[in-house]
């Protein structure tokens, strides 16, 4: 149901409003022309990562998954399952009438869309999965961490050490809520970003999690997942792009065991972004992004 039409990001028109599933409200924007494109996450920071350029290809989606909508209340874990999620998903594309679409995840999100494809590959031609490693448990710790002492400058250690002097962990843990993961993320920016020193504030300006569905979600279901599963009902082309800086996921050749096991997998390595390669390199990325849509069309 269309709630609402606003002015648009940059120069494209917005339409916005809210899908009702069980207890949640969860809001979506459309903005640009084209094929269109359902980019699971939030309808506040994932907007402002995406050029205006690419709105001129594609209709984005911007659907917020329950880890963003407004909370209903205290809620069992079975309401927020990654299966709930997938659902969710599929409600959206029917109400908004969309058809076929793309699929876009960005970090833990990536995992949403690939097993969106998984479970309703009749309606999805494609798959974009952005920032992320086969897995997100703690097995990957200590190479994320070896990446970091290998091969990271000591200009960019020296600017976090700063970082966790002005913040350190003490500070962090004292803050309630989301605050306290923002403030993490936002602090740790080194570790996220080509540039150093990129504020990441404002992005989360008006941003709100659910920290009991987050938790669970990345904390619990992703510490988990095995991506493997079920490839052979994929029939949608992957694109998986990752950034050279990005040092708060596992190094992207923890990819190479499982990258055989996708049957079309295009991986591109960004060299100057970090965790966010469509806003760190909009320009190459829209460029990479696009040829390989036009080659798998």
């Amino acid at each position: 149901m269309l709630l609402s039409q606003e002015s648009g990001f940059g120069q494209a028109a917005t339409n916005s409003g809210t899908v009702a599933v069980d207890e949640f409200n969860l809001r979506y924007r459309i903005e640009g022309e084209g094929k269109p494109a359902l980019v699971i996450g939030d309808t506040k920071y994932c907007p402002q990562t995406y050029s205006n350029t690419l709105r001129k290809h594609l209709k984005l989606v911007f659907l917020e998954s329950r880890v963003f909508a407004p909370s209903p209340g205290k809620l069992d874990t079975s309401s927020y399952s990654l299966e709930k999620i997938l659902q969710d998903m599929e409600v959206a594309r029917q109400q908004l009438n969309l058809g076929k679409i793309i699929v876009i995840g960005h970090s833990g999100n990536s995992y949403m869309a690939l097993e969106y494809a998984k479970k309703y590959p009749e309606n999805v031609s494609h798959v974009i999965m952005i920032g992320i490693a086969p897995k997100l448990g703690p097995a990957y710790t200590p190479l994320i961490e070896r990446a970091w002492e290998e091969s990271v400058d000591p200009v960019r250690k020296k600017i976090m050490q700063e970082n966790l002097l002005n913040l350190p962990d003490e500070k962090i843990a004292q803050l309630k809520g989301d605050q306290r993961f923002i403030q993490w993320y936002i602090r740790n920016g080194p570790h996220i970003w080509y540039d150093p020193h990129f504020d990441s504030a404002p992005l989360w300006e008006g941003v709100a999690i659910n920290m009991d569905i987050f938790n669970y979600i990345w904390g619990s279901v992703f510490q988990d997942i095995d991506i493997s599963k079920n490839l052979d009902k994929l029939s949608a082309p992957v694109f998986l792009a990752l950034g050279r800086y990005d040092n708060i996921v596992a190094p992207a050749y923890t990819w190479d065991p499982v990258r055989p096991k996708f049957h079309d997998l295009t991986v591109r390595l960004f060299e100057k972004s970090g965790h966010t390669p469509q806003l760190e390199q909009p320009d190459i990325f829209d460029e990479e992004l696009l040829k390989w849509l036009d080659e798998k069309n």
